[in-house]
């Protein structure tokens, strides 16, 4: 199984939709307003300041995505690269899809100079995801996220 790790384009907007869509309603149960999902994932195409997908494809179909979002760190003069919106069709989970997305963006972050770190949120009781995360090795962040949201989901 040979995986081709690339820079998202707009052609993959539909797919990226489809998985995020998934995403959400498997690990949060919730479902996402498709319309607001699409002019989002359209304005990180539209304003790569905001961001950048990556997407893995095996045999020219796209198998798996994660998002990377940046945080500037005043203090390390630097950026944190969150990763966010990671999915995996269910028919590819386990075979190591993840973990060639994840060191590709670890790779191309730490060429870079001006990335301090990598960080991501995982639901609490995602034990699997945690594990995937460590296996990695992210650790658990001394900080506790909080948030208060504007605009529901």
């Amino acid at each position: 199984m040979n995986t081709v790790i690339r820079t998202a384009k707009p052609f993959d907007i539909p797919t990226i939709v489809e998985f995020n869509l998934a995403m959400a309603q498997e690990t949060e149960d919730v479902k996402l307003n498709i319309e607001r999902l699409k002019r989002g994932v359209k304005e990180l195409f539209n304003d790569p300041s905001k961001g950048v997908y990556y997407v893995a494809e095996i045999d020219n179909e796209v198998v798996g995505q994660l998002m990377i979002t940046y945080e500037w760190s005043d203090w390390r003069n630097s950026n944190f690269w969150w990763i966010q919106s990671v999915y995996v069709l269910p028919d590819f989970r386990r075979k190591g899809v993840f973990r060639e997305l994840y060191q590709y963006v670890e790779s191309f972050a730490k060429q870079r100079g001006d990335v301090c770190g990598l960080r991501l949120y995982v639901e609490k009781e995602n034990q699997r995801a945690q594990k995937t995360y460590e296996s990695l090795g992210m650790n658990l962040s001394r900080y506790v996220m909080m948030e208060k949201e504007f605009i529901a989901l």
